[in-house]
């Protein structure tokens, strides 16, 4: 089996754990269907594609039509990689479950589009705190000096200032997941993910479980959700 799969966020809401309010977003990953995988011996690495969502035949690029027709699946909307298991093996169009992936306690890394702001200023973009909104002030909202007379000069590169904020990947590590539900292929992991609702997602098994911090949240984990 894969080490991750694709689902669409859902939204937030929370539920209740040993009289607990535990907040979570809820997020509908897979099915997924195998379309092509890589191996050791051609590719040089293991892993697996997976296909998610629904994607109309006539708007889909020729080249990807036939890989999709080779796995004997229908066009899906969103490709993505995935490390295959130690051991393990999948064939051409297999389904891929939530249930097959993860399980309740597990620590999860999500990958997702944040939210698009916009043009937005130093203040929103960067948290400054402003000048004082004291009476008798030009100034509030404003960035400040951005450079110092003629050394250098200029504005030095990477200085923060107002410009495009959000619409960037962001990824979470180390998502707790809360419970699992399969017959209706949700799964809902503990705290915030990026993205605005029925955005697209990528779960992934978390690269910090293995760390001495990891180890302990995931026993903890482990044993509240059981």
């Amino acid at each position: 089996m894969p080490k991750g799969i694709i689902g669409k966020k859902i939204g937030m809401t929370r539920v209740f754990v040993n009289g607990k309010a535990i907040p979570v977003t809820v997020i509908q990953a897979g099915p997924c269907n195998v379309v092509y995988t890589r191996t050791q011996e051609k590719d040089g690495y293991n892993a697996v594609a997976l296909a998610f969502g629904e994607r109309k035949e006539k708007n889909t690029p020729k080249p990807l039509l036939a890989i999709f027709k080779k796995a004997n699946i229908k066009p899906a909307k969103v490709i993505k990689e995935f490390p295959l298991k130690d051991g393990e093996t999948v064939e051409l169009g297999q389904e891929i479950r939530i249930e097959n992936v993860f399980e309740k306690g597990d620590l999860v890394d999500i990958t997702g589009k944040s939210k698009g702001r916009g043009f937005t200023s130093v203040m929103k973009r960067w948290d400054f705190a402003g000048f004082p909104k004291s009476h008798g002030h030009r100034y509030h909202r404003a960035v400040g000096s951005i450079g110092c007379r003629t050394e250098p000069g200029r504005v030095w590169k990477t200085k923060r200032m107002a410009g495009h904020y959000g619409n960037e990947t962001v990824t979470v590590l180390g998502l707790e997941v809360v419970d699992i539900i399969p017959e209706k292929n949700v799964i809902l992991v503990k705290g915030s993910v990026p993205g605005a609702p029925n955005s697209i997602v990528f779960l992934k098994q978390s690269v910090i479980a293995n760390r001495r911090k990891g180890k302990l949240k995931l026993a903890k984990s482990k044993a509240m959700y059981a």
